[in-house]
């Protein structure tokens, strides 16, 4: 699956302010489809963000649907499928939005896209999943999607092997900003490049105060925007995704594989023999709070209210599990998005939709909802991480703490000075604690962003000041006719349902 015949997609580019208008046609013979702009606050035009079965209903086979808002905030993310694993079998692209940078640069190298990669469709590796609860390695892993494959030892008769390293080019004295993204199924990378170092200058859609380093920690979801000085000696060096054991969810045939080549020298064929001396880190984490501290600082104001949800799994039938947020995993119905019910005011949302109401008290007030997830899971699934991402909002991080469960205690969190995003790690045997501003009414999806478990359920919606939510007349029929469109052809699909939708 790929937009306009490539993968990635291709780049979406505009300025701070803008207004953005883009048509998508589903051309999938028999998939709907609906794209999430990642990391988008969508600002008063929730029926925008592109969630089959909470903003919308998928885009049948053979229409198009026009995404339009406003480019309210600036720096690096990608779109990408938010129907079932599509985007795991190349359905993302890049999207770039100008504006200020807290560090000066030459060139703008555009969104570095690391992912992990299977050979076989994600579909037919999710059917073996629910069937006998195996979870398979995943082949390969990329850089913009490419690299290199060697088919000796495989048993698939139809590996061809070869392929090439992404490479790009570098001139003495120059500075790049590169813009990386995790856009894996279920991988952490640990980012460098041989005998550089680099400032980060951003995480996620938040300029922060630049810090230097030689590797940078990215989760699936994440983004950090770097300035790379090119002052090495010249020649050619290895550029390494890192694939990390430490986070290991779904091991990978090709672990130490995912490398490109930044040369001095465009002419170049050599191939680098420069060594990292980058370390590992031993536990599976985000980048220390302390380094990503916010260039414009917000403090958290008052807090409305708190929720706290447990992350557990269950065994639903033969061998395979399921992940709960409080006993309940996400399940939507495509034909029935939240959004519809709202529109309704109906009081009777599916339990399963696992909806929780935060509503501002004072429309004019500065008021705030906080969320702790704690990882709760029993012996071998609490040792799995996951990368949490809020859709409508940044958010505040207050605490994030591995190998211990919140003490319901509030004066533990720190509500100054700390980082601001879209996407963040809840650790091991944890908790994460973060907290957003109730200024922007809307259903908004929460969830793990490794596909799997997206997929098993491990989400909720924060339905947000429902009575505030308005969608002007032209947006509210595109919303009717697409439901309508899709529940007449949904019924023929040769494919139903089989997972939470998202």
């Amino acid at each position: 699956m790929t937009f306009n015949g490539t993968m990635p997609g291709p780049a979406i580019v505009a300025d701070w302010g803008d207004d953005l208008v883009i048509h998508v046609t589903n051309n999938l013979k028999s998939n709907g489809t609906a794209i999430h702009w990642h990391g988008v606050r969508q600002l008063n035009s929730v029926e925008q963000d592109g969630v089959p079965g909470v903003t919308q209903c998928p885009i049948r086979p053979g229409e198009s649907y026009t995404y339009k808002f406003k480019v309210t905030q600036y720096g690096s993310s990608w779109y990408h499928s938010h129907f079932s694993l599509q985007y795991t079998e190349g359905l993302f692209g890049p999207l770039i939005f100008k504006g200020p940078a807290t560090a000066n640069y030459d060139e703008d190298k555009g969104v570095l896209f690391l992912q992990d990669w299977s050979h076989t469709p994600t579909f037919t590796d999710w059917s073996a999943k629910e069937k006998y609860g195996i979870t398979k390695s995943l082949n390969n892993l990329l850089i913009n999607g490419t690299n290199t494959f060697n088919c000796t030892g495989s048993m698939d008769p139809n590996c061809v092997g070869g392929g090439k390293k992404f490479e790009t080019v570098f001139e003495p004295g120059k500075k790049y900003l590169i813009r990386l993204a995790n856009v894996a199924m279920d991988s952490l990378f640990q980012f460098n490049i041989d005998g550089h170092k680099f400032k980060v200058i951003a995480v996620d859609f938040v300029p922060i105060v630049p810090y230097e380093t030689d590797n940078v920690l990215v989760n699936v979801g994440e983004r950090y925007d770097i300035v790379v000085e090119a002052n090495a000696t010249p020649g050619d060096y290895w550029m390494r995704g890192g694939w990390l054991k430490a986070c290991q969810g779904v091991a990978n045939d090709n672990p130490g594989s995912i490398t490109g080549i930044v040369r001095y020298n465009s002419r170049s064929t050599e191939e680098p023999t420069t060594t990292s001396t980058v370390q590992p880190p031993k536990f599976c984490a985000d980048e220390p709070a302390t380094k990503l501290v916010p260039r414009v600082k917000f403090d958290v104001g008052t807090i409305s209210g708190t929720t706290v949800e447990g992350i557990n799994v269950r065994l639903t039938h033969a061998a395979f599990f399921q992940w709960t947020i409080n006993g309940s995993s996400l399940a939507l119905d495509w034909n029935k998005p939240t959004l519809q019910y709202v529109f309704k005011n109906a009081s009777d949302i599916p339990t399963p939709y696992n909806v929780v109401s935060v509503d501002r008290k004072n429309p004019s007030g500065d008021e705030w909802a906080v969320l702790v997830i704690q990882n709760t899971a029993a012996a071998l699934f609490a040792n799995i991480a996951h990368p949490i991402h809020l859709h409508g909002h940044d958010f505040w991080v207050l605490a994030q703490e591995t190998g211990k469960l919140w003490d319901g205690n509030m004066d533990s969190f720190k509500l100054k000075g700390v980082p601001r995003r879209d996407t963040a790690l809840l650790p091991a045997r944890g908790y994460l604690a973060i907290a957003f501003r109730l200024d922007n009414p809307g259903a908004w999806l929460i969830h793990c962003h490794i596909a799997w478990h997206s997929s098993q359920g491990l989400a909720l919606e924060f339905v947000e000041s429902p009575h505030y939510i308005s969608v002007n007349s032209a947006a509210r029929n595109v919303f009717d006719d697409t439901c309508a469109s899709w529940e007449k052809w949904s019924p023929s699909s040769p494919w139903p349902q089989d997972d939470s939708g998202i």
